[in-house]
């Protein structure tokens, strides 16, 4: 716990801003703190049928590899977490969903960063067509949700929050009735 004496941002730019505080704590501790400010995103699990899943196959240039991952993106300003990731499922993947339930929320390293993932189910989809931003090159993949697990344990899929979206996913998906009703 503590509150900042001074805060400076030192970087603004299109997906995150950076600012540095100098915190005194609650034990009296000065401290420096640099926070990624972020607006935090959605994230969806689509489920095809009752049985498969609908990933996607990008280029993460941070890492320097593809990532299997659950379609995602940053909210805009002001934009709601749901219309954020109905906008983005059909981007990515090209399907629109007649069900969509939050099912999980979660920071991604609040040691440092104020981003904050919304994690939903979406169910009943309608093939429609893909919009990918042009610097974005997305392939999707189905795959069976028997498979998931061990596609985690064997690395194929590494990307933390495809992990906690496809886990939590799964735990809903095994309760009777949660996802086809």
């Amino acid at each position: 716990m503590g509150h900042p004496n001074s805060s400076r941002r030192i970087y603004e730019g299109r997906v995150i801003n950076l600012r540095v505080d100098e915190v005194v704590t609650g034990d009296g501790w000065s401290t420096t703190r640099e926070v990624v400010e972020h607006r935090g995103a959605a994230a969806i699990v689509p489920l095809l049928d009752k049985d498969n899943v609908i990933l996607v196959r990008q280029y993460r240039y941070a890492i320097g590899s593809d990532l299997l991952e659950i379609p995602a993106g940053t909210l805009e300003p002001d934009e709601a977490p749901d219309h954020c990731a109905r906008r983005e499922l059909e981007e990515e993947t090209g399907y629109r969903c007649g069900k969509l339930t939050k099912i999980l929320e979660c920071y991604v390293a609040p040691g440092y960063s104020t981003e904050k993932i919304h994690f939903f189910l979406a169910r009943d989809l309608v093939r429609t067509e893909m919009r990918t931003e042009e610097d974005e090159s997305i392939r999707p993949e189905i795959l069976p949700i028997a498979a998931l697990v061990g596609r985690i344990q064997e690395g194929n899929i590494r990307d933390a929050k495809t992990i906690c979206g496809l886990y939590r996913a799964m735990d809903l998906i095994s309760s009777e009735g949660a996802c086809y009703d």
